[in-house]
């Protein structure tokens, strides 16, 4: 028996092209059966489904690139890893009693190269997510990234770091094995490493659980992901006592790949596909690939002093503007 086929997950704003698509399925589907040529109309309706397609994606709010950030069906850091490497192999453990399933790391080949990979780890469903936490990572988690990165430095090896997370667990048990620390201890231990550093925002770049993978000497983003300091919710609510207000607050704290590339904090935007990376997964990963080694080749040429005062001075250089 063939599993049922499953139904798209539509965002408020994709309701019009899917309401489109089906009036063109609908229209099809009668002329097969009444055998009436209407390929003049199917191809007119096809090409306005393309306009508007195109006017949707290419005008998005905050807000909206917020929910394609967000999608369920959105690309993981496991399925980056799987469709760009060569080999993998994952590693766990923080060698601390402790393996958290909302960041996830090991050793690959990308390209013939050998790399440390790792990143946060969202689920596909409601059980898959609960099982991940929903991609917020406890002290464990950055601890094992910490120890996957110093093997990486020991043995020469570059360092890829995937971010998409809400931010960091903020549970009672996570204060209490020091969250705080943990993350600390990352991002002053990340500045110190000899090997180069590329980080890629694939979804959400939340707070101090964004940055405790994010100290890099190339920062990447896909087009229509975010990065911020506070979710839009909580910003609502901090300022406005109205979570309602989550549009509002996308809009000022600047959290679009356009946005923080103006800022001068990302170096590079990844296209995604029409319609988001989760529409075509294989072409956003030939994508990352592909921007992955170009910066790759260029950082392997620099020696690790010159890397480590670049990546010093490019954090350094970070907040100071004029009025």
């Amino acid at each position: 028996m063939a599993a049922p086929e499953k139904k798209p997950y539509l965002l408020e704003f994709e309701k019009p092209l899917a309401e489109l698509q089906q009036r063109i399925d609908q229209i099809r589907e009668l002329a097969e059966e009444s055998s009436v040529d209407v390929s003049i109309q199917i191809k007119q309706l096809e090409t306005k489904y393309v306009q508007l397609r195109d006017e949707i994606f290419s005008s998005l709010t905050p807000a909206q690139r917020l929910q394609l950030a967000r999608h369920p069906r959105r690309p993981s850091t496991l399925d980056y890893i799987q469709a760009i490497c060569d080999e993998w192999i994952e590693l766990h453990g923080d060698r601390r009693g402790k393996d958290d399933p909302a960041l996830v790391g090991g050793v690959g080949k990308l390209a013939g190269i050998p790399v440390v990979l790792m990143g946060h780890q969202k689920g596909r469903d409601t059980k898959d997510n609960v099982a991940r936490n929903f991609g917020m990572a406890a002290p464990g988690g950055y601890r094992k990234a910490m120890r996957l990165m110093e093997h990486a430095n020991r043995f020469g090896m570059p360092i890829l770091t995937f971010i998409d997370t809400p931010g960091a667990w903020a549970g009672l048990e996570a204060e209490e094995l020091g969250q705080g620390e943990a993350i600390a201890y990352n991002l002053r231990e990340m500045f110190r490493l000899d090997v180069p550093i590329i980080c890629t925002v694939i979804g959400e770049g939340g707070s101090g659980g964004a940055l405790g993978i994010g100290v890099s000497d190339r920062l990447m983003m896909f087009e229509h992901a975010v990065y911020y300091v506070a979710s839009p919710e909580a910003c609502a609510s901090i300022l406005w006592k109205d979570a309602g207000k989550a549009p509002q607050a996308a809009e000022v704290l600047k959290i679009t790949s356009k946005d923080l590339k103006n800022l001068g904090i990302l170096d590079q935007i990844l296209p995604e596909p029409l319609g988001g990376a989760h529409a075509d997964s294989v072409r956003a990963a030939e994508v990352l690939k592909d921007a992955i080694l170009k910066n790759l080749h260029q950082l392997q040429l620099l020696p690790s002093t010159e890397l480590r005062d670049l990546r010093y001075h490019k954090f350094r250089q970070m907040g100071v503007f004029n009025e």
